[in-house]
């Protein structure tokens, strides 16, 4: 199996490379695409409204607080690298394993 490369650990941190699509029909994962993983989110990329959603969106997928997730890097770009700290859970659409 190739080695996924969307996604890293360091430590208990999850860093996960998207490629956000906004103003979606609705909140979805998609699949992997190169290094990074396709989400489709409904909010319009104004004011921040699409990082604030997608931080809601992963928080409820990953079973953490929103204070949990951080939009680390691609901040005004659709692609984007996102921290989740100490995730409960591990959603088999984000295609993420836990390092042995």
């Amino acid at each position: 199996m190739p080695e996924q490369t969307h996604f890293r650990w360091i430590d208990d941190d999850l860093l996960i490379q998207l490629r956000v699509s906004p103003r979606a029909s609705r909140d979805e994962v998609g699949r992997v695409m190169g290094d990074r993983l396709k989400v489709f989110i409904m909010a319009p990329p104004v004011d921040g409204k699409a990082n604030q959603h997608l931080v809601k969106f992963m928080a409820k997928q990953f079973g953490v607080p929103t204070s949990q997730v951080e939009v680390v890097r691609g901040v005004a770009s659709r692609d984007k690298t996102v921290c989740v700290s100490l995730p409960s859970r591990l959603p088999r659409e984000f295609q993420i394993t836990k390092e042995p």
